[in-house]
């Protein structure tokens, strides 16, 4: 489905990786081991962020879930006089209807997209945790609040696709740079 992107309005600086760097160091627990009790690399993590990315362009991003408040392809009732082979013959026409709805387009909010590369070749639950809290560090550091986090930052009205798309890039920077296994000059937060 083609997007129009615009420019991101979120500005990602080696200052503000630092920073990230260091709540993650503060952090009440360490950053780069998942809920398996393993350490996932830094590099798992930023494939993991960079498919995302991948599935986000193809599909699409949306900002949030719009629930429809009326549908209006809904089955109709049947009564006693309705043939079996009308009924299939409806809900058949039902079924192709939805599906065509889904393959027009099945845009994704960025953290069920995280969610959905967990199951991947690209990463697992760990590395989607791991993800979801380097996105919430450096969400952190962008916003100089350390209670903000990535979910309520990425449906925000204002939020664009290059918004989303730009800090999941830094998110894979900052693992690669930061995340175990990066390079011995490079300072690694716990």
């Amino acid at each position: 489905m083609p997007q129009t992107l615009t420019a991101a309005t979120v500005v990602i600086t080696t200052e503000m990786h630092e920073k990230a760097a260091q709540l993650a160091l503060d952090s009440y627990r360490p950053l780069w081991t998942g809920a398996s009790g393993e350490q996932s690399t830094g590099e798992a993590v930023a494939r993991h962020l960079d498919a995302t990315i991948t599935l986000l362009d193809k599909d699409g991003w949306t900002r949030t879930w719009n629930w429809p408040t009326e549908t209006d392809n809904t089955l109709p009732a049947t009564d006693d006089e309705t043939s079996v082979r009308d009924m299939v013959r409806t809900l058949l026409d039902y079924v192709r209807d939805e599906d065509s709805a889904t393959a027009r387009g099945p845009q994704r909010t960025a953290l069920t997209a995280l969610g959905h590369i967990g199951g991947t070749e690209h990463g697992d639950p760990d590395t989607r945790d791991i993800a979801h809290d380097v996105l919430n560090v450096l969400v952190q550091a962008l916003t100089d609040n350390t209670t903000a986090r990535f979910a309520a930052w990425s449906e925000r009205q204002t939020r664009t696709h290059a918004d989303i798309t730009e800090l999941l890039t830094a998110g894979s920077r900052f693992a690669r740079t930061y995340g175990p296994g990066a390079p011995a000059s490079e300072p690694t937060a716990s």
